[in-house]
């Protein structure tokens, strides 16, 4: 069994496992998928890698050689940006609660724009702007109260929402009457994000129709951020969109709605994150122990919630096959169980598979996405080692934690001087 002609139990011998795994030719398709069909004879297109769905320096530095721009949403992702040049005229500052020292950092760089969650923030933006003598473009994130029909946790334009300002509240209206000629602030358009794992493309069509109709109001052409948030295959019960009919679909919808208002804009961007690392990544796991109780077996693995804490945090499903017997049949009905001192800690619940016993590996699919950027040290476990893969090459961008590092930053001894 292999990706992009690299052997997986070679890998997972030579780099240990848990093991995340990222194809670099499905990666480098879907980008160029993105920036071949997201285009317009009408207005400028920007496609942002939304850097949070992964973010390391190896990737940042493929999304930078692919020429996208960059969707950052902490000091630390605008940090990495730094680490691999990437032209900060093409890198978008986004949060709900950007410290000071974050947007003074990201002035600092002159990153391309600052996407601002509420009046409060746009206040400070303003006022360290003019601090360091710099001027500033912002976008506002709205929230439209658009319902993308995805879990609680991941929808992000629904009326309770933390994120963004509703279009008629005294904040939005606050902002947009905030701009003088002594702002150091250039106001350039609107954000809005309705999720994320959205399968339907109405709801896009939606947010792009209230979005219009709010940019209808100003008479100079703006910048429209419709967000990301494309849905990927975890498994069978998921039906994404093809990257170029979902580019195409959204080009038209937005030539209909401007037409249909007489409005124009100077820009469209998009964020895909997930959608272009999502189905390129895997996890490569050893099986430890089995067990059989009586209303469930278990194949124990030596990962878990540690390096994918999406199943315990919002019931993500997922995929997979034991290594080198894909094409066994799938007889036993079986939970997929890491080792954490958990009971929520279930990568797979009641997945079909052939027999499993200790040493054999197991492959979780399309784990590129939120698994390595919201891993963990609980339990003290160590972080696993990322390999990208391509034409039969494998090469190491981020290596696995020792136990010396799980340390690095504690204090000898400091605790016996209080």
């Amino acid at each position: 069994m292999s990706i992009s002609h690299v052997d997986l139990n070679a890998l997972a011998d030579k780099y240990g496992t848990p093991l995340y795994l990222y194809d670099q030719n499905a990666m480098e398709d879907k980008i160029d998928a993105y920036l071949d069909n997201f285009v317009s004879d009408r207005f400028e297109t920007q496609v942002l890698y939304a850097s949070k769905a992964f973010s390391c320096k190896g990737m940042i530095q493929l999304v930078k050689q692919k020429g996208m721009s960059l969707d950052v949403v902490s000091g630390g992702e605008l940090f990495v940006a730094q680490q691999v040049g990437f032209d900060m005229k093409k890198v978008y500052f986004h949060g709900n609660n950007k410290s000071a020292d974050e947007i003074e950092f990201a002035l600092s760089l002159d990153v391309s724009t600052i996407v601002v969650d509420n009046y409060q923030e746009l206040l400070l933006v303003d006022k360290l702007a003019k601090q360091l003598g710099k001027k500033i473009k912002v976008l506002f994130r709205l929230n439209i109260g658009v319902d993308a029909h995805t879990h609680k946790y991941i929808s992000t334009a629904l009326f309770e929402s933390k994120f963004g300002m509703m279009p008629d509240s005294k904040a939005f209206a606050d902002c947009m009457s905030y701009f003088s000629d002594n702002t150091n602030v250039v106001f350039d358009g609107i954000h809005c994000h309705i999720g994320s794992q959205v399968f339907e493309i109405n709801a896009y069509k939606l947010a792009i129709d209230k979005m219009v109709d709010i940019i209808s109001q100003w008479s100079k052409p703006l910048t429209l951020n419709i967000g990301g948030g494309f849905g990927v295959r975890y498994t069978d019960e998921d039906k994404p969109i093809d990257t170029a009919e979902l580019c195409k679909m959204l080009i038209d919808y937005v030539h209909k709605a401007l037409d249909d208002k007489k409005v124009k804009i100077n820009k469209l961007l998009i964020e895909p994150g997930r959608s272009i690392v999502g189905e390129a990544g895997s996890t490569i796991y050893t099986v430890g122990f089995t067990k059989q109780i009586p209303t469930k077996s278990f194949y124990f693995v030596d990962g878990g919630m540690t390096d994918n804490i999406r199943p315990a945090l919002y019931q993500a499903k997922y995929d997979c096959d034991v290594v080198g017997k894909q094409n066994e049949p799938k007889t036993n009905k079986v939970t997929i169980a890491g080792k954490c001192c958990e009971s929520g800690d279930l990568i797979i619940e009641d997945v079909m598979l052939p027999d499993a016993q200790s040493g054999d590996r197991i492959v979780v699919y399309t784990t590129g996405a939120y698994g390595y950027s919201m891993s963990s040290n609980y339990n003290k476990a160590t972080t696993p080692a990322v390999v990208f893969v391509k034409d039969g090459n494998a090469k190491v961008v981020i290596k696995r934690q020792t136990y010396q590092d799980l340390v690095a930053n504690d204090v000898d001894d400091e605790w016996s001087k209080l």
